[in-house]
């Protein structure tokens, strides 16, 4: 049997999961918007049909002052049973099982409703909370405990209790956050009451034939959090108090720390879970940046846990599991960790979904059928637009004939993958490439088009997925032999000075920066553990509570880079919400001088002449490099269209904005639905 450790079963006495593969919780934003139990329903069916051996749902509050958002989602009422009956109902009529997390906000809630152990206001949070008087933790339980009870009367083979990520149970445990002088607060003792008051009242309401998985963070990744005695302490307390089953929380959400990023190590923080595993004899679950059946296999292979939590990896590809099991791994759209249309959305309060799978959390919008009229397609740049639409246009039925000008497919992604932290981009390179075999696109590579090709093939249709020129912005000595393009750099691999400035910071330009921050010598061949966690300051043996190094050793930077743009606001402002932070940390951690409310007077043999903050300088670079934008890419579209051609522009081809994958393969993709 393939991934024999993955697929195996595992017994919980009262009751057995298929496998050890388990879909973590991800609030998608279906629970708050119309007939969203209706398209969660269809969601999580199809994970369970996929194979997945225990689902555990987006987070559901046990009361309003837990709710993360005014009009989140709740579950305290016996009315709200029946829209919850139609998830468990899906999901088991698949041979599946699913678990409701209750997860109590605390001060990470946005709204001015919200309670903590004590008045702290979060960094990350817009109001100060209330801190809870005794009686209003007694009915916090008690809410917990409620919200357990009707989960179960719903149908749910189980609950998670929310313990970690900095929420409200995890508050009351750590010093950080818990200053209170009462029973609830001052000991190690009295800081975890909570969770095993609300474990031990939970398992005497819903008996012995119920999952509950407590989260557990093991590590905090912020000053003054838990060390391992305590952590491990709590586990074992966990497991007496009535938990099933253990899993890992890593960091909170205020923590400085990229825990789920593209940047992060595949499997980074499994092996923190097997210091639980070591002293529970309840199954532990590992999580984070596990994307593969492989990464899987090795995890469990090496007793790191008896589980794995694969979340995005499941919006990524629903049939994970089921390709694994039958030995087409090869063919599993691999989640890249880039957080852009699932925690992205998430945190802007849109409804999630998955840049390399569109459909995701989307099922009852965009349906694919099989086509009543076989068309002849060309479809013209194999960049991720036009590997998008070929693969669900030839999917559906269509025969399609992709040309492209390179040797390879990939586009603007070839450039992309070379990126510190964007390694995974190769992922879907890959990915397509099965797909155009397995759909039988007929690829024409080194193939530059002109339009009588495209007339002469008699297609009924032809898609331009022609990308992006670079755009040049108009500065004096703009031709100077100093000044190359981001193209030039990544992808013609130009030799690039020790000195350098790039102008433009969006996207492109914090990509570039990050590249040439590394030395070429010290580039491994993969995202390196101990690299990361040194650059991080993570010390997971966590000789100081919250597992942080006390200092950072700092390098010397390979380069120096002046990272420039017009614009006064932040750099990076149009940055992903969950990824931006990262970006300008960790440049500003390799000594990156970040300047905004430039003027660019002229390029000469000495540098760039900049004016900023009202002053003129020299910046002495050895080189300026563009990232100041693109332009649309349409030199055939012109004469297909005055020849009558049926012709559509997508991507980059369509609209040039910062190189957004995202929106390329969401556009290309549902005009292949419906054309």
């Amino acid at each position: 049997m393939p991934f024999p450790h993955m697929l195996e079963e595992l017994d919980l006495g009262f009751t057995k999961l298929n496998n050890r593969v388990v879909m973590g919780s991800m609030h998608t934003g279906l629970e708050e918007v119309k007939n969203g139990f209706d398209r969660m329903a269809t969601y999580y069916r199809d994970r369970a049909r996929g194979g997945v051996g225990l689902i555990i749902t987006g987070g559901f509050a046990p009361n309003f002052e837990g709710r993360v958002s005014p009009f989140a989602s709740q579950l305290s009422f016996r009315w709200q049973i029946k829209n919850h009956k139609k998830i468990t109902k899906a999901v088991h009529e698949e041979g599946g099982k699913i678990a409701l997390q209750i997860l109590h906000a605390g001060r990470y809630a946005y709204h001015p409703f919200n309670v903590a152990p004590s008045a702290i206001k979060a960094p990350i949070g817009l109001f100060k909370p209330r801190a809870l008087s005794e009686k209003g933790i007694e009915r916090t339980i008690n809410d917990f405990v409620q919200c357990a009870v009707l989960a179960k009367e719903a149908g749910y083979d189980g609950v998670e209790v929310m313990g970690s990520e900095g929420y409200l149970i995890n508050e009351f445990i750590a010093k950080r956050t818990n200053k209170r002088k009462d029973q609830w607060g001052g000991s190690y003792e009295n800081r975890i009451r909570l969770p095993l008051e609300i474990l031990k009242r939970m398992r005497e309401r819903v008996g012995e034939d119920f999952i509950i998985i407590y989260r557990l963070s093991i590590l905090d990744l912020v000053e003054d959090g838990s060390h391992w005695d305590e952590i491990k302490e709590l586990a074992k307390k966990v497991e007496s108090h009535g938990a099933t089953i253990i899993n890992s929380g890593i960091g909170w959400h205020e923590s400085r720390v990229p825990t789920i990023a593209t940047r992060v190590p595949r499997a980074a923080f499994a092996e923190c879970s097997k210091e639980i595993k070591s002293v529970v004899s309840i199954p532990v679950i590992a999580v984070n940046r596990i994307n593969t059946p492989a990464k899987a296999e090795e995890v469990l292979q090496n007793g790191f846990s008896d589980l794995v939590s694969l979340a995005r990896p499941l919006l990524a590809d629903s049939e994970f599991v089921n390709k694994a099991s039958e030995q087409r791994e090869n063919e599993i759209n691999v989640c890249i960790a880039c957080n852009q249309a699932c925690l992205d959305h998430t945190f802007k309060g849109k409804v999630s979904s998955c840049l390399v799978n569109p459909m995701a959390c989307h099922e009852t919008f965009y349906e694919e059928k099989k086509v009543e009229k076989v068309k002849q397609i060309a479809v013209v740049g194999a960049g991720p637009a036009g590997l998008a639409f070929s693969f669900a246009a030839a999917r559906r039925g269509h025969k399609v004939t992709l040309y492209e000008s390179e040797k390879n497919i990939g586009g603007q992604f070839n450039m992309a993958k070379k990126i510190p932290g964007k390694e995974e981009f190769e992922e879907t390179l890959r990915y397509y490439g099965e797909m155009m075999k397995k759909w039988g696109v007929q690829l024409k590579l080194g193939t530059r088009v002109e339009t009588n090709d495209l007339l002469l093939g008699e297609y009924d249709e032809v898609i331009l997925a022609t990308g992006v020129n670079p755009r040049v912005p108009k500065i004096k000595g703009i031709g100077h032999p100093k000044v190359l393009l981001y193209t030039d750099v990544l992808k013609k691999g130009v030799e690039v000075g020790k000195k350098v400035a790039v102008i433009g910071a969006g996207g492109i330009g914090f990509d570039v920066s990050e590249f040439l921050l590394q030395d070429p010598a010290k580039v491994s061949a993969g995202l390196d553990k101990k690299e990361y966690f040194k650059k991080w300051g993570v010390d997971t043996t966590q000789a100081r509570p919250g597992g942080l190094l006390e200092k950072i050793e700092e390098e010397e930077p390979f380069r120096t880079i002046y990272l420039c743009q017009r614009k006064t606001s932040k750099l990076g402002a149009g940055l992903g919400k969950t990824t931006g932070w990262a970006h300008r940390l960790a440049l500003k951690k390799d000594g990156v001088h970040m300047l905004a409310g430039v003027e660019y007077k002229e390029i000469s043999d000495q540098g760039l002449l900049i004016v900023h903050n009202g002053k003129e300088k020299t910046l002495e670079v050895d080189h300026v490099i563009i990232c100041s934008g693109q332009t649309p890419k349409r030199n055939l579209f012109p004469e297909l269209e005055e020849a009558g051609v049926n012709v559509h522009l997508v991507g980059g081809a369509n609209e040039a904005k910062e190189l957004d994958a995202k929106g390329a393969i969401k556009e290309a993709t549902l005009l292949a639905l419906k054309i």
